[in-house]
């Protein structure tokens, strides 16, 4: 056999090899059945993690004292940064204004670098949470 037809022969096998696994290849149809309630959970879950109730992550203090003053300082905070929540907790016989929940520390000094230009005193913390 002459070099050429070998050559022709084995690319022609090779693209054959191809063409015929193409030809049997598998499909599936996937049907998945949810229920209802989980997209809900999903979203309550979203809207705990928003207003700082979930997770252990760093929270910003601004404030620690009576509940007249906190509630102004909530109120200017929120006027002034829409971007991270904030709430006010109890501990007796004091509030706290917390706002943000970061994950990273990185993220709550770059917030608080912005927050210190109307709260100086502001500080991060990690919250202890009750179980």
């Amino acid at each position: 056999m002459h070099k050429q037809t070998f050559y022709k022969i084995f690319i022609a096998s090779i693209l054959l090899f191809f063409v015929s696994t193409q030809g049997y290849s598998q499909e599936a149809t996937l049907t998945v059945n949810q229920d209802e309630k989980i997209v809900q959970l999903l979203s309550l879950k979203k809207t705990l993690e928003k207003e700082n109730k979930l997770t252990d992550g760093l929270t910003i203090q601004l404030y620690y004292g009576e509940l007249n003053q906190a509630n102004q300082i909530l109120k200017k905070y929120k006027a002034n940064y829409p971007n991270w929540p904030g709430s006010i907790e109890y501990e007796t016989p004091n509030y706290k204004v917390w706002v943000g929940n970061f994950a990273t520390r990185i993220e709550a000094e770059r917030a608080m670098i912005e927050i210190q230009k109307d709260f100086p005193t502001a500080f991060i913390l990690k919250p202890e949470r009750r179980k």
